[in-house]
């Protein structure tokens, strides 16, 4: 992996976390924190939507929306385990 796609990486983890705690709201995290919860939605995403037979597409724009779906997930499910 080179310099220039980790930098793709963490700006789409950067947004999608951001998009994330916007929608789910009561979430932020900081830009740190950002961008971990959307590198790690993008990695449940990437693992959900293939079993489910949900194909978004390519390019960026997919990407941050792919992302941000598994970054919801991830934030939903946070705040169901801090309840319980």
């Amino acid at each position: 992996m080179g310099v220039e796609s980790l930098l793709v990486f963490i700006l789409i983890g950067a947004i999608a976390g951001w998009l994330a705690g916007l929608i789910v709201s009561g979430f932020g995290f900081g830009l740190i924190g950002n961008i971990i919860v959307g590198i790690v939605g993008a990695f449940i995403a990437g693992w959900l939507f293939p079993r489910i037979g949900l194909s978004i597409g390519g390019g960026i724009i997919a990407s941050i929306i792919h992302a941000t779906i598994g970054a919801i997930i991830l934030l939903v499910l946070v705040r169901v385990l801090k309840r319980a």
